[in-house]
């Protein structure tokens, strides 16, 4: 997949009057979206269908993520300010949420259901380092979640015991190549995305990063989790030993194919903030990553392609790039070989782009 920009027109979907914040697609009605806004509304659209098919007022401010239940998508979690709202959407009404939590101390900025829907995950802007502003649970491990923050921090917690295990400071990775369209800009997490339990056959057990700094990390979360494990047991050996020791701890990293793949600039990525990230949902799942920023486009990085195993950095320019006109604040995916890219940008208007 060579780089390129392209202009495509998308289809315009019309329910919100105020900037649209979030998306999320049915796995189980084709063509199913809903999608929520600052205007405290949420609207269900039917892509076979031309117009809006229901708008709910379900909050009194911005509604700031939105996912289904799984197992039964009739019923939608949001969030709006510090409070997670639990509605059947066949009779939601904001007087009657099914529940309603308030344990978070700040404004939530993303929550995440896991797969069993017998837990429910919020990042909020509370903690005494920074703020926490993505989550996602680990579909192939049911007690780990994964989390980012503003402190350039990628954590994976055990969530049974309240503990981290793994920590990937992203502010301290210097990349070979540099980035050299956002020198200046930190490397902060906005957005994680992890594949779905049917692309780890293809993905493996990875999670990708939308970065302050522009770039799209992808890491490879068995090798970091053996190199860390190696890295403690030899620091256990050296205090055993009664010496400290900063030789190669082992040559794991070459033992453990990639860690860590990261998508710049200079490879046609982002010129800006990356604001999201997902996986393909459609076609081969998992084969696309694609990602969204505050340059103004969305980039589709066929990313396995392009993996090398002695090197951090993509090798070429890999990112198909769709043109927008406004800063892109949410994206999502469908399973249809058409109208499969919907992007919430900062205007009113859901867009719907085919990728083929």
């Amino acid at each position: 997949m060579a780089a390129e920009n392209e202009e495509r027109k998308p289809r315009r979907l019309k329910g919100h009057t105020s900037t649209a914040t979030c998306c999320i697609s049915s796995r189980d009605r084709h063509g199913f979206l809903a999608t929520a806004g600052e205007d405290g509304c949420v609207c269900l659209f039917d892509l076979r269908c031309q117009i809006v098919q229901q708008v709910m007022k379900l909050a009194d401010d911005a509604i700031s993520s939105i996912c289904f239940k799984q197992g039964n998508e009739n019923i939608i979690y949001l969030s709006s300010g510090t409070e997670v709202r639990c509605f059947d959407v066949r009779m939601a009404t904001p007087e009657k949420p099914l529940e309603s939590y308030n344990y978070n101390q700040d404004e939530i900025n993303q929550i995440s259901c896991n797969l069993k829907s017998s837990f429910l995950a919020a990042a909020d802007d509370s903690g005494d380092v920074k703020i926490c502003s993505s989550v996602q649970f680990v579909p192939w491990k049911p007690w780990e979640v994964i989390t980012g923050g503003l402190d350039s921090k990628m954590i994976m917690w055990d969530f049974s015991k309240g503990r981290p295990f793994l920590i990937v400071d992203f502010g301290k990775i210097e990349h070979k190549n540099g980035n050299d369209g956002q020198f200046y800009n930190p490397p902060f997490i906005h957005s994680i995305a992890v594949p779905e339990t049917d692309m780890l056959e293809r993905s493996g057990k990875i999670c990708a990063v939308a970065r302050g700094d522009g770039t799209v990390s992808i890491i490879n979360i068995e090798s970091e989790l053996a190199v860390a494990k190696s890295k403690g047991k030899m620091k256990s050996l050296n205090s055993t030993r009664g010496s400290s020791s900063t030789g190669n701890s082992g040559g794991t990293e070459n033992q453990n194919e990639w860690k860590r793949l990261h998508l710049e600039y200079s490879h046609g990525g982002h010129s800006a903030s990356a604001s999201c990230v997902t996986f393909s949902s459609f076609g081969e799942k998992g084969k696309l990553l694609i990602s969204g920023g505050n340059d103004k486009s969305v980039k589709i990085w066929d990313w396995s392609q392009y993996l090398d195993e002695t090197k951090t950095c993509a090798s070429t320019n890999v990112a198909v790039s769709i043109n927008l006109q406004k800063k892109v604040n949410w994206l999502c995916t469908t399973p249809a070989d058409s109208e499969n890219l919907v992007v919430c940008d900062t205007s009113k208007v859901v867009k719907v782009y085919t990728v083929s």
